[in-house]
């Protein structure tokens, strides 16, 4: 996300405009839409242990070459080595926690292990807006290299390692008679494949939507409600404790009930984000729908995992973490490509409105998934 928070300075430094900057979110994401899944495949018989460890590696490569490369061309080229190893991060660690707890502890489990994700989402792009203030984009992108090493090493000494289905064939029930082809039918028939998918699509849906707006939220808060480039960073740290809000409310509120959470979210998005968009001109007001916002964002991704997990069943777990984390980053990187071109044609102020319309849309897919759910459970 420091591209994000970084868009003016990027853009002087490199010399192309903000909507190109803006793309370098979209080189990234479709990165991870183009072969996470691929990547999940290739390694399912890596130990997820030491898989998370060389992903923070490379990491750590791309950003030291985003901080040191001298054109834009070359910015591209480590945002998408980055794209391969969010991609394979978030495929693993998605089902990591359900790994290490029962079922009935997985919304927990998740809403603690998403919450790095989530408070990344939220405080991302003011922590990039400040460090880039105080230090340059260069070398907040080479701080989040450091970050990613010393990541790398605690998750090496301490992260407990798991034992996932790709090497546990008891959760298959596959015999020594099976063919491959008999094991793939078997595959085949997961009865929760259809509803997994689904529940993927509305998170697409819903991060189209709102990194359509987000992506360029910097600009939108200077040049239309008028903040100063002082108060730029402020108001988003301001965004990010409401997101924090958000995630303690996905974990402790509404965990075991992630459906009811999600449209609660999509309603309250929508208000906010409509009060934003109307009461512009009108700064107190616009903070509080900024900061509301903030706050039905900060529960979209745990819950939104928590919803798929639930969902899948256990053979089917990491699969449709990696169809999840594909769907999340096709959200982004598409959100962030609709956003520029509106961008380009009409300008800032409908940046909201595409995002209400798309959250509608959510909203409608939300009450089929959850016919389709229930269909499911009693079939």
């Amino acid at each position: 996300m420091l591209p994000t928070g970084l868009l003016p300075e990027m853009s002087e430094s490199l010399g192309v405009s903000e909507s190109s900057v803006g793309l370098l979110v979209t080189w990234f994401a479709f990165t991870v839409v183009a072969t996470s899944t691929t990547m999940a495949h290739l390694t399912r018989r890596m130990p997820r242990h030491g898989l998370v460890v060389a992903v923070l590696i490379v990491f750590a490569i791309s950003n030291v070459m985003t901080a040191f490369a001298p054109t834009y061309g070359l910015v591209v080229v480590s945002r998408v080595l980055g794209g391969l190893a969010h991609g394979l991060f978030w495929s693993v660690v998605g089902a990591y926690a359900a790994h290490l707890v029962p079922k009935e502890q997985i919304g927990r489990a998740v809403s603690i292990t998403v919450a790095g994700g989530t408070l990344a989402f939220v405080f991302g792009v003011p922590l990039a807006t400040a460090a880039g203030h105080l230090i340059g984009w260069r070398m907040s992108f080479a701080l989040l290299a450091v970050l990613m090493l010393i990541g790398a090493a605690v998750v090496w000494k301490f992260l407990p390692k798991v034992t996932h289905h790709a090497i546990r064939d008891t959760d298959t029930n596959v015999t020594a008679t099976q063919t491959p082809r008999a094991l793939r039918t078997k595959k085949a028939k997961d009865p929760t494949v259809s509803a997994v998918i689904l529940i993927c699509c509305i998170t697409m849906v819903i991060m189209v939507g709102h990194y359509t707006f987000y992506t360029y939220i910097a600009p939108y808060l200077i040049d239309v409600l008028g903040v100063g480039t002082d108060g730029l960073a402020p108001l988003l740290f301001a965004f990010g404790i409401a997101g924090a809000v958000g995630l303690v409310l996905s974990g402790t509120v509404f965990g075991p009930r992630p459906q009811l959470g999600i449209m609660l979210a999509v309603i309250v998005s929508a208000l906010g984000v409509s009060a934003l968009a109307v009461f512009s001109a009108n700064l107190p007001v616009a903070i509080a729908a900024f900061v509301l916002w903030g706050i039905a964002f900060g529960t979209f991704p745990p819950l939104l995992q928590t919803r798929m997990l639930h969902t899948a069943s256990l053979r089917f777990r990491d699969t449709a973490s990696a169809i999840y984390t594909t769907a999340f980053n096709a959200g982004i990187g598409g959100g962030a490509l609709v956003g520029a071109i509106v961008l380009n044609v009409a300008g800032l102020e409908v940046l909201p409105f595409v995002y209400i319309g798309l959250l509608g849309v959510a909203f409608v897919m939300l009450v089929v998934s959850d016919i389709v759910i229930r269909r499911r459970a009693l079939a």
